[in-house]
């Protein structure tokens, strides 16, 4: 490919409108939870110990802080950090840099309110600060900030030796700029938004959070980590480490049954933010901070039989092209290279989690003894599987001898147990897994006991006043005698 001649082609300037490219930026897909998060993103790689995350009900004009104690920044450095792509995607990061692209601090905070500001001092020095407006943009159309302050936050720093303060104001994305204060129902949506923020965090930090190297205030209350693999479970099943090329790593978890959890409070935890089928799947990891989690990659779709599996990915930032992480951090694709080996090793925890859901029962028979009697009973011919009524369970012989004084009683009964008691979890597992392998309905079923059934029933239909087209008819239209046509045909 021929190369561009730099020095003698014509150019001609194409610099972006600010007042439609800031907008655009609006649109790139945060989600409240990923927007925070991106923020304390930036006070990590600023070496905080501390953030404190506060929100502030005004209605329309509620407040939204994200503070931290880390080095802090001039005002130059402020300008700089707060110019759109700031920093290129390309160039080197240190390894515990959890940014890319320059746009994060923006983006993120643009995509939730009209105005942000950043203030910020450095240790022996006085705060600085800087403001984004997206109304003043709109009016000027120029790429210019505005050195404003909202008020009440002129000392918001004083406490601190150094650090930042993120502030947004006009939230127009989190709450309606009409809502008025004294509407509660706004207040408690603006409330749970914030509770799913607060998970969120527990989980994206959780690393961090366990080490005690960053510690995240919630309106004055310290955020536990909430960490998928459950390592205080001793039953947890945990896989061999494997290595993916030279920098990547997975390892797999298999969590245990509900029944073999250390208590009920540990299993609703392990349930995390959307329950366990949401979070089955690849958990990927850059820098210890969590990027994705609960998603099988588009190698697996999300099965429920798969809900006990977790698979943990390694990787460093230096794969962030490779590994396509977007701008939100919270999208990745595995490069081709990785694939087959990340398939391989994820159909093999599959397996594993598939065998705890899957045998449930038979543990449950262990731990009872032999005389454990299920009213299921698991039938294989032919390579084909089946679940028939155990006839020799003691409900069933009893049943029996109920029929003898009252009959009516005891079909209810044997039909209420049956209906209260079929293996619905286990045929599901069996048919995700292998449908081929299950019999058919009635395939198997004696052929004479069919046709007594149904000449029966042709009995009473016709001493009902039925012709005998009309109960022809009428058995060809019920289950499961619509199978058997040719049975009916023959009748007279």
């Amino acid at each position: 490919m021929k190369k561009i001649d730099s020095i003698n082609i014509k150019i001609a300037s194409a610099i972006p409108g600010a007042a439609a490219m800031i907008e655009t930026f609006r649109a790139i897909g945060y989600t409240l939870e990923t927007a925070v998060a991106d923020i304390v993103d930036n006070s990590i790689s600023a070496s905080a110990k501390n953030v404190w995350i506060n929100r502030i009900w005004k209605g329309g004009n509620s407040v939204i802080t994200i503070m931290d104690d880390g080095h802090g920044m001039t005002g130059d450095e402020i300008i700089q950090a707060m110019r759109p792509g700031a920093q290129n995607p390309l160039e080197k990061r240190a390894v515990t840099d959890l940014g890319r692209f320059g746009l994060g601090l923006k983006t993120a905070s643009f995509s939730q309110c009209r105005t942000l500001t950043v203030m910020s001092k450095i240790q022996g020095q006085s705060p600085e600060f800087w403001t984004w407006s997206l109304d003043y943009v709109a009016r000027s159309d120029r790429w210019e900030l505005i050195h404003w302050l909202p008020e009440g936050f002129e000392h918001e720093l004083d406490g601190l030796t150094s650090g930042t303060i993120v502030i947004w104001t006009d939230p127009d994305r989190i709450i309606p700029t009409t809502t008025k204060i004294e509407n509660e129902h706004a207040k408690r949506k603006f409330s749970e938004a914030f509770d799913r923020v607060k998970k969120h965090l527990s989980m994206t930090f959780h690393r961090f959070l366990e080490t005690k190297s960053i510690t995240i205030h919630w309106c004055g209350h310290e955020i536990a980590p909430w960490n998928p693999f459950c390592p205080k479970e001793s039953k947890v099943q945990i896989m061999p480490s494997e290595q993916i090329g030279e920098q990547v790593t997975v390892k797999g978890f298999i969590l245990p049954h509900k029944n073999n959890f250390s208590s009920e409070t540990a299993y609703r935890e392990a349930e995390g933010i959307f329950g366990f089928s949401a979070h089955q799947g690849f958990y990927v990891y850059r820098g210890n901070r969590l990027l994705l989690a609960g998603d099988w990659l588009g190698l697996f779709r999300k099965e429920e039989a798969y809900k006990l599996v977790r698979i943990q990915i390694n990787l460093p930032n230096s794969l962030d092209s490779d590994w396509q992480i977007d701008i939100r951090k919270a999208k990745a694709f595995p490069p081709v290279g990785c694939r087959q080996q990340l398939e391989s090793y994820a159909r093999l925890a599959c397996n594993k989690g598939s065998e705890v859901y899957r045998h449930r029962g038979r543990i449950l028979k262990q731990r009872a003894g032999q005389d454990f009697q299920s009213l299921w009973l698991e039938k294989k011919k032919d390579n084909k599987w089946s679940f028939i009524v155990n006839r020799e369970h003691t409900l069933i012989r009893n049943i029996r001898e109920l029929a003898k004084e009252n009959p009516d009683l005891a079909i209810d009964m044997l039909l209420k147990f049956v209906e209260e008691s079929i293996p619905a979890k286990t045929i599901y597992v069996r048919e995700a897994n292998d449908d081929d392998s299950q019999k058919q309905p009635y395939s198997d079923m004696d052929p004479k006991l069919l046709n007594t059934m149904i000449r029966r029933i042709h009995e009473e239909q016709l001493a009902q006043g039925l012709t005998l087209e009309q109960s022809k008819l009428a058995l060809k239209q019920m289950e499961p005698f619509n199978e058997y046509e040719d049975l009916i045909n023959e009748l007279q």
